[in-house]
């Protein structure tokens, strides 16, 4: 990817008198925790939204209502960080727009950027469509529909990549970027904003897991504040490559539907990746297609490895 994107155009919002950051370090920090509980405090404020032991997470009826609530605060965040870019930077509505990742929409951005993220997933694309025989319907309309087809999936890959993008992308990195802090420290910092947005799953797993042991349950949500950090490095730094908040937006949902690459154990069929409690970036609708319990081979398991490895190294060259 070429490095243009956010980079470049943060520099066309200051003139040569104009080189002080328009807004502080403490401002940005400020700013960036009330986003994330703007995203998050409105799943709790509703009965419609707030999950119980007897109504999980998962209902058709919490998700709709969560999508909606959260679409709120998407489009209220990105009207203030907006207003903040025009009004604190001294730029005009299009700079302002093209900072939040909103315009060009950059198609080839998007093709290169689900590129070089499939080129890393090169392992787990090799055990999801060879090993368990998947690509047979990766390119069928019908899978694409029964995807979709049901709230969860929709959550999935699409409301939550859109949403999620939007807030912890489109909004919290334009304003550090406003802050003149560095692109190498917003890569680290910002997307921390993304992984405490998901510790509030550990309340809602013991509310619906209740024989769950504590620990476990802690367990999985430090595993999950985990991945989704690291996630968020990745997203950032397309992002700030990019610019396009629409490539992000791909990544995020193909990283959704690919799941957690597997690190340790030996390839199955049917086996599902990653630890037992989760599979990938959000808890999904059910487990890739099935094609019996037999034990395969052990050169199955060394091909996957290796491309595991070699899908990270040309990832790194890229």
């Amino acid at each position: 990817m070429a490095p243009v994107g956010l980079l470049a155009r943060i520099k066309s919002l200051y003139t040569k008198q104009q080189d002080d950051p328009a807004l502080s370090g403490r401002t940005v920090a400020f700013f960036s925790v009330l986003l994330t509980l703007l995203y998050v405090v409105p799943f709790y404020l509703s009965p419609t939204t707030r999950p119980s032991p007897s109504l999980s997470r998962d209902a058709p009826s919490v998700i709709r209502a969560r999508i909606r609530a959260v679409t709120g605060s998407c489009i209220f965040s990105s009207v203030v960080v907006l207003w903040l870019a025009v009004e604190e930077g001294n730029t005009s509505v299009a700079a302002g727009l093209r900072l939040l990742g909103w315009w060009p929409v950059g198609v080839l951005e998007i093709f290169r950027g689900l590129l070089l993220t499939a080129i890393l997933f090169t392992g787990p694309l090799f055990e999801r469509g060879i090993v368990e025989g998947e690509w047979k319907f990766w390119f069928r309309h019908s899978k694409l529909s029964e995807s979709l087809g049901g709230w969860i999936g929709w959550r999935n890959y699409v409301a939550g990549p859109i949403t999620e993008e939007v807030m912890f992308r489109s909004a919290i990195v334009p304003l550090h970027l406003l802050a003149h802090v560095s692109p190498g420290r917003i890569v680290f910092i910002a997307p921390l904003y993304f992984g405490i947005a998901h510790i509030h799953h550990f309340y809602e797993f013991r509310l619906t897991h209740p024989d769950t042991p504590a620990l476990a349950a802690l367990a999985r949500s430090l595993f999950q504040f985990g991945y989704t950090t690291i996630f968020g490095w990745y997203a950032t730094f397309v992002y700030l490559r990019t610019g396009s908040l629409l490539a992000v937006i791909a990544i995020h949902s193909f990283c959704n539907w690919c799941g957690l690459p597997r690190f340790w154990g030996r390839v199955e069929a049917g086996e599902p990746m990653g630890p037992p409690i989760t599979r990938g970036k959000e808890d999904s609708e059910g487990s890739s297609a099935e094609v019996g319990d037999g034990t395969l081979g052990i050169g199955w398991t060394v091909a996957y490895y290796v491309l595991l490895v070699a899908g990270a190294l040309a990832f790194a060259q890229r």
